[in-house]
């Protein structure tokens, strides 16, 4: 074992200082160099990322709809390990990560990956301010390093690595689709192609939006505009300075009144080793 990457996707930074936290702790445990390699932005999807049978990859990404982030797949189907020890990780918001965890490791396993934990924790909610507010706090902190001084036991026992599937206590069957938000009434809310708003009086024209959004979508000469994809990452809104982004799509509104309503408890992590 030669180094430790904390490799990571965190348009809201939880779950970069999660996967960051879990690598640091092993690094520290082992006395091995430690990399962060963030892939957040589009410049930084321009080119693979390749692992060596040496290296110890902790790889993090949130949760979405109960999955990964469907347009961030064709970048990840494109790392590449040499039967490279991971450690996948996923932040859901408070409500399930659902397949997310299970869907990081198969792609992980196909790509020449081998697993020796995993692990899903919590942060606050892309929609809400309400949701997991303020995780990982200092209860989830204590915990996130207690899984990196366990895995780093195992590293240094030698454990064999597991299949995801071993590690999850599952049977093999296919992944669960995305979640549907819905109304009261059952029928289907489709919130795909809503986009975040800008109040023209709270704008500051600082730009920040623009170098935040990991689709970038939104145009740098005029901020209102948003030329492409909006993932609904909540990186734009709940990174400006002046509270100009908004969502004001009534299907929007009603799903995140509907999630904080529902999901208001203490979500539990789940920790697999």
């Amino acid at each position: 074992m030669q180094q430790i990457h904390a490799v990571y996707f965190s348009p809201t930074g939880t779950t970069r200082k999660t996967c960051l936290t879990v690598a640091q702790t092993i690094s520290e445990e082992l006395l091995l160099p430690l990399s962060a390699e963030d892939f957040t932005l589009p410049d930084k999807r321009k080119e693979a990322l390749s692992y060596s049978a040496e290296d110890i990859v902790v790889i993090g990404l949130p949760v979405y709809a109960g999955r990964l982030p469907n347009l961030i797949l064709p970048y990840l189907k494109t790392l590449r390990g040499q039967n490279t020890l991971a450690v996948p990780l996923v932040l859901f918001g408070n409500r399930n990560y659902d397949d997310a965890l299970l869907e990081l490791g198969l792609l992980l396993e196909a790509q020449g990956f081998s697993l020796i934990g995993a692990a899903a924790f919590v942060g606050e909610h892309a929609f809400s301010r309400e949701l997991g507010a303020g995780r990982p706090d200092r209860r989830d902190m204590k915990k996130i390093r207690e899984f990196g001084e366990n895995i780093a036991v195992k590293l240094k026992e030698k454990a064999a690595p597991k299949s995801i599937w071993s590690l999850l206590h599952e049977e093999e069957r296919p992944l669960k689709p995305y979640y549907t938000p819905r109304d009261r009434k059952g029928t289907p809310i489709n919130i795909l192609k809503v986009k975040p708003k800008l109040d023209p009086s709270k704008c500051i024209g600082c730009g920040r939006c623009v170098t935040l959004c990991p689709m970038g979508s939104i145009d740098a000469s005029d901020v209102s505009v948003i030329n492409g994809i909006c993932i609904k990452c909540g990186a734009c809104e709940k990174g400006c300075p002046a509270g100009a982004r908004y969502f004001d799509d009534p299907g929007y509104l009603y799903h995140r009144s509907e999630l904080e309503a529902q999901y208001s408890r203490r979500a539990r992590i789940s920790v697999f080793l």
